[in-house]
């Protein structure tokens, strides 16, 4: 199978080293044609992966029509840019099997990342790759584990074999809903926590918001149709747990610098600070209790502190622990 992965960042950079390294020919797409032009010479994504070398097998192009002859293309687009991305491009990914790798929630849809592509590409066949993974142990050769979710028995088969490497193992799942809100949600709870560990809250409350936490989680996505059993898995469970533990994580990052009262680069994506908005938003109209997402989105918006937050959630009435 021939295989395409639009977007040079870290995520989809490693995914490229992973597949290439097996003896797959990849076309890497980067937007960027100074940044094309010096990974395909120096063999290196300096400023996204600077300790991973490109395997012979890797084509990095920022020549959008490189990318034609690829039956299979991977997106790793981040979510708010995804349904501007497919739109600009939609002649060229018209047909195609298309893999979302990105996490979150469509700010002005509502639509999870394959919800996007289908609104853009009806044609289109679509599935998502996520779960708990940074991209640089994937680069390095470390071992992985992700979710592949595709409503299309047959076709998520067939992409768990030809999207498995050496280090990277899939797990098929035909539920795409929790797959994509495992992995979008999740990022909303490890600002939280990163907040609380930034302001010097301590282990015993990141254990409490990561537990109370993923109840929220599987509360918005059961009102929605998910299974249980997705959310505690690799794209639920698994994803919060490593996401909420490691400043590897972005969001985890952010909610430090929130935590410490400090400024946090522009230039670096935060896919839960969105996510947050957009899943309050919808757990409105569902009539869905979600106070920690409340809270965050409070904390970014500027309307509570920290400790004001963390105040209301400790004074909210006493209750049976149920999810």
């Amino acid at each position: 199978m021939s295989i395409a992965i639009v977007g040079a960042g870290a995520f989809g950079t490693a995914l490229a080293i992973s597949l290439a390294k097996d003896g797959q020919d990849i076309t890497l797409w980067a937007r960027d044609t100074a940044q094309a032009d010096a990974m395909q010479t120096t063999r290196v994504n300096a400023a996204r992966l600077p300790n991973a070398t490109l395997p012979e097998h890797i084509t990095v192009s920022s020549n959008i029509d490189t990318i034609q002859g690829h039956q299979t293309v991977l997106l790793a687009v981040p979510v708010q840019k995804l349904a501007h991305f497919t739109e600009q491009n939609r002649d060229v990914l018209s047909g195609k099997t298309l893999v979302a790798c990105c996490k979150g929630i469509d700010a002005k849809s509502g639509l999870g990342p394959t919800g996007v592509l289908q609104n853009a590409l009806p044609d289109a066949k679509t599935a998502i790759l996520t779960g708990p993974s940074f991209a640089h142990d994937i680069a390095i050769g470390l071992p992985t584990a992700l979710t592949l979710a595709c409503e299309d028995t047959h076709l998520g088969t067939q992409l768990q074999h030809d999207l498995t490497t050496s280090n990277l193992r899939l797990y098929r799942s035909d539920d795409v809903i929790g797959a994509e809100l495992g992995g979008a949600l999740k990022n909303v709870i490890a600002i939280a926590c990163g907040a609380t560990i930034g302001a010097g809250l301590g282990e015993s409350a990141r254990a409490a918001l990561i537990t109370r936490g993923f109840a929220e989680m599987q509360r918005m996505a059961t009102a929605v149709g998910a299974s249980y059993e997705t959310l505690a898995g690799l794209s639920g469970f698994g994803d919060l747990t490593l996401t909420c533990a490691s400043e590897g994580s972005r969001n985890f990052r952010y909610g430090l610098s929130l935590g410490r009262n400090e400024t946090f680069d522009p230039n670096i994506t935060v896919e839960g600070s969105m996510t947050a908005k957009a899943c309050l938003t919808r757990a409105e109209k569902l009539n869905l209790d979600m106070p920690i997402t409340a809270a965050v989105v409070a904390m970014i918006d500027g309307t509570l502190t920290l400790n004001e937050a963390m105040d209301s959630l400790l004074a909210r009435p006493l209750k049976e622990e149920t999810c």
